[in-house]
């Protein structure tokens, strides 16, 4: 039996993934054990995982309720400096596990990186959207801006690439100083040298939704979507299966799991709904969040499994996040996306370019757009064409099968260190 360690950061969107990614591991006999922050103990566990507790529930609190964490560009720079915060509490963890024979992380796990390079454990870097990859071919939208990059040759894009970059000027020095106290040389660029391990790239998104580009690392293994939403060990609440058999399908806002900041995206969801005249599901783990006084044709609930929400949902309007996004598509549910920061804007532009969904930034989140959105959601055939077209392909996915013997084989790559 082989020890497997899964090290995902950030919120219920990056951890989901891996809990599925544990699931089909353990089926084949290994021990899992994931290692993350303290609020998906409780998830993990009722999986079957093995947990390890990375600080406490305030830190992680702390970083989603910064006023920068939804800010284009600015996100990026929290998201890095909490990832550097945390090398040392994840490397004392894995540590802590003994003999590991695996990792897989995503490239904000930085400390998987450096375990490699420290212990000689073969590590898997998983990315879960195509926006990581910053090809000059075919280049993200990671900002409005990037509209005009794209249209640049390819020499030009390469020679701004090659210029420092957010990851570097915000986590390196304290990746740096790391990894010289224990004893591992430390990068001179964390995107140019650690972002794709030399083990193995797992991309767990398919190729229809961002075709492999020719500067994508060549030890990669392109899949689909995980989809992942704990619905094996969690139902709709009874309140809730209520209301959506009580009437037409109703449109489902979300602004994302780790959004505590979402008071004006449902604020106007709820102006919108009444002057559309239709039927309404707020999911949101802040309920403080939604306008008070609601009328009895909006519900807000705290969670709901969206694989099996989403079956009874008209339209969905969401951030944009890849898990959510994935779970659209799959349902074959036109989509809104409110995108902010991120790999929000990448994701909706490849949902509008599939013709699934339309995107709006924040300014453009208004009422009156979004009632003029949710008409061409609901009423245009060939939206609701391209979203089923986009289920029928997820539903064709290969099988796991693949996928574990490729994971599999990265096993023991490289020699244990003295």
């Amino acid at each position: 039996m082989s020890n497997v360690l899964l090290l995902p950061f950030g919120s219920a969107g990056d951890v989901f993934p891996f809990i599925w990614l544990g699931r089909h591991l353990m089926s084949r006999g290994h021990r899992v054990t994931m290692i993350t922050a303290c609020l998906f103990e409780e998830h993990a566990k009722k999986a079957g995982l093995e947990f390890i507790s990375l600080g406490e529930k305030e830190e992680f609190e702390a970083m989603i309720r910064d006023p920068r964490i939804w800010k284009l560009g600015h996100g990026t720079k929290v998201v890095f400096e909490f990832a550097a915060k945390s090398v040392e509490p994840y490397l004392e963890a894995i540590e802590a596990c003994g003999k590991a024979d695996l990792m897989l992380a995503p490239v904000t796990a930085f400390a998987g990186r450096l375990a490699r390079e420290k212990r000689g454990t073969p590590l898997i870097t998983v990315h879960l959207q195509p926006a990581v990859f910053l090809s000059v071919h075919e280049t993200p939208l990671l900002h409005p801006v990037m509209r005009l990059l794209r249209k640049m040759p390819v020499w030009f894009k390469r020679a701004l690439f090659s210029l420092p970059n957010p990851v570097d000027l915000f986590a390196l020095p304290k990746v740096r100083r790391i990894c010289e106290a224990n004893g591992v040389k430390p990068p001179r660029s964390l995107w140019r040298e650690w972002w794709d391990s030399p083990d193995g790239v797992l991309a767990l998104f398919p190729n229809w939704f961002a075709k492999p580009q020719p500067d994508w690392p060549r030890n990669l293994l392109q899949w689909s979507f995980p989809l992942e939403d704990l619905a094996r060990e969690q139902q709709l609440q009874s309140e809730l299966q209520a209301f959506l058999a009580a009437g037409e399908r109703p449109v489902v806002f979300t602004p994302g799991s780790a959004n505590v900041q979402a008071s004006r995206f449902f604020e106007v969801a709820a102006n919108a709904v009444e002057q559309s005249g239709c039927r309404a599901v707020f999911v949101t783990r802040e309920p403080k969040q939604v306008p008070p006084n609601l009328p009895a044709s909006i519900l807000t609930v705290d969670y709901a499994p969206f694989s099996t929400l989403l079956k009874h949902a008209s339209v969905f309007v969401h951030h944009g996040g890849i898990g959510t996004m994935s779970q659209a598509l799959a349902a074959g549910v036109p989509q809104l996306i409110m995108h902010m920061a991120h790999d929000q804007p990448d994701n909706a532009d490849r949902v509008e370019r599939l013709g699934a969904g339309i995107g709006l930034s924040v300014r453009q989140f208004t009422a009156p757009r979004v009632v003029e959105a949710l008409k061409r959601l609901r009423d245009e055939k060939s939206i609701a064409q391209a979203s089923m077209e986009c289920a029928a392909r997820i539903a064709e996915s290969r099988d796991t099968e693949t996928l574990m013997r490729w994971i599999e084989a990265r096993m023991n790559l490289l020699p244990a260190s003295a």
